[in-house]
């Protein structure tokens, strides 16, 4: 029972009034453990840290802290706000190390786009895609050359639920994609939960921006705590017309692979 304390506290946050709220005891239920995994996955919250209701407000500040809100310990409106848009699936908790085998991809790099989905023609996910890639080669020497087949650097891949990689897909909303860092299993992986509406406009998940900001990890990058950086970990509609990377986002990309510009191909 208080190895699910925090997940009772989320699932009860979502229902009650905008306001601070205690900790209580309650029922878990299956929307309680969707907040749960949730918090494990970006704050490091373990079976261990949610017994003691020290560790539990000591998450909720470190969350506090990332996005720049109000550090009470408490799970207030603001705090709430956050957690319930929608996001990237990858961590944003300090604790998160790149490993030590990461090395940046050479410049002339491999994409593939493995499956396409069923919300948008083959045609508008190419376009996404292409000017997702092309944000990150206008600003470094990164060349991307498109296969069609066989092995890749990095992998476009529309998936569901659980699907192989030890990092389930929740359903409509919360999770939208992930992405994988060089030098792990799944180097260079993006994937993208089938299961969220695909636009290439406005209306529901914006293909454009979400891939541009996971194609940042598969590069290397982690979440940026700047909320005007694209690497920044929950999602807004940015019209993908002459969009522009943060300084932010270029100043990290650039420590990485230098800011000598190449030809992109696609």
């Amino acid at each position: 029972m208080k190895t699910l304390l925090l997940a009772a506290v989320l699932m009860m946050a979502f229902t009650m009034p905008a306001r601070a709220i205690p900790i209580p005891e309650a029922v878990p239920n299956e929307e309680s453990h969707k907040d749960l995994d949730i918090a494990r996955n970006f704050y490091n919250l373990t079976s261990t840290t949610t017994r003691s209701k020290h560790s539990i407000h000591s998450k909720i500040k470190e969350m506090q802290t990332f996005f720049g809100l109000k550090v009470t310990g408490k799970l207030d409106s603001d705090t709430m706000e956050v957690m319930k848009k929608p996001r990237c699936g990858m961590a944003d908790a300090k604790h998160f190390r790149i490993p030590s085998c990461f090395t940046v991809f050479t410049l002339v790099t491999d994409c593939r786009i493995w499956n396409y989905t069923p919300d948008l023609d083959r045609g508008s996910v190419d376009y996404a895609i292409h000017n997702a890639f092309l944000v990150w080669s206008h600003v470094t020497p990164l060349r991307f050359t498109k296969v069609f087949s066989g092995a890749a650097d990095i992998i476009i891949m529309f998936q569901e639920g659980y699907h192989g990689d030890n990092n389930p897909f929740d359903g409509p909303g919360r999770t939208l994609a992930h992405a994988f860092y060089p030098g792990t299993i799944y180097q260079g992986h993006a994937h993208f939960d089938e299961d969220e509406t695909w636009s290439v406009g406005n209306q529901g998940i914006n293909l454009f921006i979400v891939a541009a900001h996971e194609i940042g990890h598969s590069l290397g990058l982690r979440h940026s705590s700047d909320p005007n950086a694209l690497m920044y970990p929950t999602y807004s509609y940015k019209n993908p017309n002459g969009f522009l990377l943060s300084q932010n986002d270029v100043q990290r990309i650039q420590a990485l692979y230098g800011n000598t510009k190449k030809i992109f191909v696609l």
